[in-house]
């Protein structure tokens, strides 16, 4: 449904009391910074004459640029994002699960997939079954798990019966991957890892591993290990919106996460130059400024120029990243940005660069 140039999803549900709890979940969820489509109201509509005159009813705002995974599997040139699909789902439940979420449900009908500097970001739907602990049991975390592995082999088995395709896939070897991976992932995230108490640097260390994974860390745990200057380090860690929030405070622009690490990155490869031309340490923050006003406004302005100004501005930059590379890749040399941006506005569609 579209209202004042929003367009909202329209959601019907057995009862009210669904509606209200599915809809509380969601807002619980936003309140934790976690990915899910945004909850707008909920309402029990009375429809004289219908065959079932009571429906209750859940509104969402609609996902921009979102595709469901069937256009992942079904749609031409999407093949090379099926393997991401598999890590965003292990890493979409990890987030859940760090938060206390119970999902109860998690299937690939329930998420919807955005291409995010060329990764995809999951989201969550449905959430009719998810209860929201404080802190979620290994046994809740493993039910999910199970869940999980049984609805998306059910959603691919269908899918493959459906339009002759994954002729080749083995689809329970497919399944156990996207637990296998949530296992690593977890693992990672939640192991202790014990140091020296000399060896304090590693502390940094640990922080700067799980900041690469997109996590962000709340707190640092420290006890003594059983032997004498041992220490057993563990690492708290919260949302993935770490790069996002490092980026905006950095340069003022609001991006999707790997939207925002790809270009934290960026800024990064200009730092260690300008370090390096001017042979002593530059700070991020002026590294940053630099990058914004000589490399990424005047990148997106011409590209502004030439199509429509309502481009998402990070998305479009991030595109050109990844042209660049490409472009890079086949000439083997660096391109320079200068000749991608020539290329980028000749070659590429505009409106491809706010789907794929």
């Amino acid at each position: 449904m579209e209202y004042e140039e929003k367009i909202y999803a329209i959601k019907e549900l057995p009862n009210q009391e669904l509606a209200t709890k599915e809809y509380e979940n969601l807002r619980m969820m936003e309140k934790k910074i976690l990915p899910c489509v945004t909850p707008v109201g909920n309402a029990k509509l009375h429809i004289p004459g219908a065959e079932i005159p009571d429906v209750s009813i859940l509104i969402t705002v609609f996902l921009d640029s979102s595709l469901p995974y069937r256009s992942l599997f079904i749609k031409p040139g999407m093949d090379r994002y099926r393997e991401r699909l598999l890590d965003s789902i292990a890493c979409l439940l990890v987030r859940l699960h760090l938060a206390g979420v119970f999902w109860g449900d998690c299937s690939l009908s329930n998420i919807l997939f955005r291409r995010e500097a060329g990764e995809l970001g999951a989201y969550v739907v449905d959430m009719e079954t998810s209860i929201i602990y404080e802190n979620i049991s290994d046994g809740r975390r493993n039910e999910d798990i199970e869940i999980m592995k049984e609805n998306v082999f059910g959603d691919l088995t269908d899918l493959a019966l459906e339009y002759s395709i994954l002729e080749n896939v083995n689809i329970e070897e497919l399944v156990k991957s996207i637990s296998t991976r949530y296992n690593n992932l977890w693992d990672e995230i939640n192991r202790e890892v014990v140091i020296n108490k000399n060896e304090r640097y590693k502390i940094h260390e640990r922080i700067k591993v799980l900041n690469n994974m997109g996590f962000s860390v709340d707190e640092i745990e420290l006890e003594n290990a059983g032997e004498q200057d041992k220490l057993k380090m563990r690492a708290l860690v919260t949302d993935q919106s770490y790069h996002r929030h490092v980026l905006h405070s950095l340069t003022g622009i609001a991006a999707k996460d790997n939207e925002s690490r790809v270009m934290l990155n960026d800024i990064k490869e200009l730092r260690a130059t300008l370090c390096q031309k001017l042979n002593r340490s530059v700070p991020m923050s002026v590294a940053a400024y630099q990058w914004l006003n000589d490399v990424f406004s005047p990148s997106v302005d011409q590209i502004l120029k030439k199509h429509s100004s309502s481009l998402d501005v990070a998305n479009i930059y991030c595109q050109l990243l990844e042209h660049k590379w490409f472009l890079s890749e086949k000439a083997g040399r660096d391109v320079g940005l200068n000749n991608t941006i020539k290329d980028f506005i000749e070659n590429v569609d505009p409106d491809k660069i706010q789907i794929e």
